[in-house]
């Protein structure tokens, strides 16, 4: 038998994870806000126009001709910054010509030069706004969670978006070279 003050402990433990059930499913069904563009698979991606570190603008078009991997991050994100080791190994085995990983840090310039100054990579850096909507939003990022990824093609079509931390496996599948 369990004491009173056990059994409302084991009570309260279910409704938090039924309650944390629920939500994750909802994260998964949530769809952008009325007004907002929304990017799904298969559409082409909007041509947005970011600045680097040094303030030199970039535009997603700048890399047609090749696959794109876009990744959002923050460095306050733990997980992001797990995952930034496999992408910068993942760049280095594509090459120069091949496709491209674009970290997007959706975080103050400052933080990010700081924290790049120790804690350097091998592909672009870009910095995303946060005002509404958000690069990330803009993207298809509807929870805005991050680490978030999207796929594009040498064209600027969305291949794929993944929330959460890509891993090495995931990474070569989706930066393959593709057949001419």
């Amino acid at each position: 038998m369990l004491s009173r003050s056990n059994g409302i402990i084991l009570g309260l433990a279910v409704a938090v994870a039924a309650a944390g059930g629920w939500l994750q499913h909802a994260s998964r069904q949530a769809h952008a806000p009325a007004g907002e563009p929304a990017v799904d698979v298969g559409s082409t991606a909007p041509d947005l126009s970011l600045p680097a570190l040094d303030g030199k603008q970039h535009r997603l078009s700048d890399y047609r001709g090749r696959r794109v991997l876009l990744n959002f991050w923050a460095t306050w994100c733990a997980p992001c910054l797990k995952e930034m080791p496999a992408l910068a190994r993942t760049q280095a085995n594509v090459g120069e010509k091949g496709a491209i990983v674009i970290g997007i840090a959706m975080d103050d310039p400052a933080r990010v030069k700081a924290f790049l100054a120790s804690h350097p990579v091998n592909y672009p850096i870009l910095i995303g706004s946060l005002e509404s909507p958000s690069t990330s939003l803009q993207l298809g990022n509807v929870g805005e969670l991050l680490p978030y990824s999207v796929l594009l093609d040498e064209n600027g079509r969305v291949l794929a978006t993944r929330r959460g931390v890509l891993d090495d496996d995931q990474l070569q599948r989706w930066l393959a070279p593709t057949a001419p």
